[in-house]
């Protein structure tokens, strides 16, 4: 006779549903791994969309199509610390970038690290971002620096300057190139300013300007001589110049942007004045912004903003996009002119 191990046996009856309970136990585990990557993927996913409708909303092309206003970061005299600068703007908000290859002023390799890290971090395609420099005339040269060959004729200069700042800016092309000075004649600005047509026309560069030109008859010259006109002058706005009055309507009527530079510097002691700081108080802003604000509202002119200091670029941004968002911070033209009068300007 055979004796049977009844605790062996109860043991055994229950191997099966331990095994089942296991099993059970495994697979809620494993759905809720599923269930877990499914909820990460979508948060990313979210997180990723989120991300795309900021970049649209602040890429450069989306906002130089639609016509609205924005301020340009200016990277003169930032030397070793461009790089940081840039991509510390681009953070804040900026999208349009201004250099120049001019060494003696200039780190234009650093505006092109700079914009290169901040796009990485941020998502950003170039497109996103509008890249200007300038080419240098030899006489705005370090004569010890010098970005090209100065001993050879205007037009390789011209072309070596282009080489040495796609180069540096990690770019294929360029969404404008200014002369940075005319040179002594008009003929010989129109030498230069024939071989910047050319990039234009093999699409290397998709705009061209003039900057440091504050003789209307010169610059007019130089437009009606050019195949492609100019569409960006870029002067100095302070009273020494009579704030570009017949160049500024010179721009309103043709579609040129009008870019400011020492914007701030050159109106110093009228930004200080009570009634600027009352009335940025009112709107909310600093005198500087509301500087800002008024070369934004006048239609065709860019202020260029060189600020070094993180909490002022946020600031600088905050007006930008308060203006692209359609407020109207001088509402009407009488507020207009009334803050051209405190500055001087004889006209809007």
């Amino acid at each position: 006779m055979v004796r049977i191990n009844s605790t062996r046996l109860r043991a055994n009856n229950r191997h099966p549903s331990i095994v089942a309970h296991y099993c059970y136990l495994l697979f809620v585990a494993t759905l809720g791994l599923v269930f877990c990557f499914y909820l990460m993927l979508s948060s990313q996913e979210a997180k990723m969309n989120s991300i795309r409708m900021v970049v649209n909303a602040h890429s450069a092309s989306s906002i130089a199509s639609s016509g609205k206003p924005f301020l340009l970061y200016g990277t003169a005299w930032k030397k070793e610390e461009t790089a940081r600068y840039v991509a510390e703007a681009i953070h804040a908000g900026f999208r349009f970038i201004d250099t120049a290859c001019q060494p003696k002023h200039y780190n234009e390799a650093g505006v092109g690290n700079g914009w290169k890290a901040a796009a990485d971090e941020l998502g950003l395609q170039r497109s996103d971002l509008f890249l200007q420099t300038k080419y240098t005339p030899y006489p705005g040269q370090d004569p010890n620096r010098v970005p090209y060959d100065h001993t050879a004729p205007i037009e390789e200069q011209v072309k070596q300057s282009l080489a040495v700042s796609l180069k540096n800016l990690h770019t294929d092309y360029l969404d404008s190139l200014v002369m940075h000075s005319p040179l002594d004649t008009v003929e010989r600005t129109m030498e230069a300013w024939r071989v910047m047509e050319t990039f234009v026309d093999d699409g290397k560069v998709h705009r061209l300007g003039i900057s440091n030109c504050y003789d209307y008859n010169f610059y007019t010259a130089i437009y009606n001589q050019a195949r492609i006109k100019p569409s960006v002058l870029q002067n100095r706005f302070y009273a020494e110049s009579n704030f570009d009055t017949k160049l500024r309507q010179f721009c309103k009527e043709k579609g040129i942007w009008y870019q400011s530079f020492w914007t701030l510097t050159g109106n110093r002691q009228a930004l200080a004045l009570p009634q600027v700081k009352h009335l940025a108080e009112k709107k909310n802003l600093t005198p500087q912004t509301l500087m800002y604000a008024f070369m934004m509202s006048l239609g065709y002119a860019t202020p260029l903003d060189g600020t070094t200091n993180k909490a002022h670029m946020l600031e600088d941004v905050a007006v930008m996009e308060r203006m692209q968002g359609g407020e109207k911070i001088f509402e009407t033209q009488d507020e207009l002119k009334e803050f051209a009068a405190i500055l001087g300007m004889p006209e809007l």
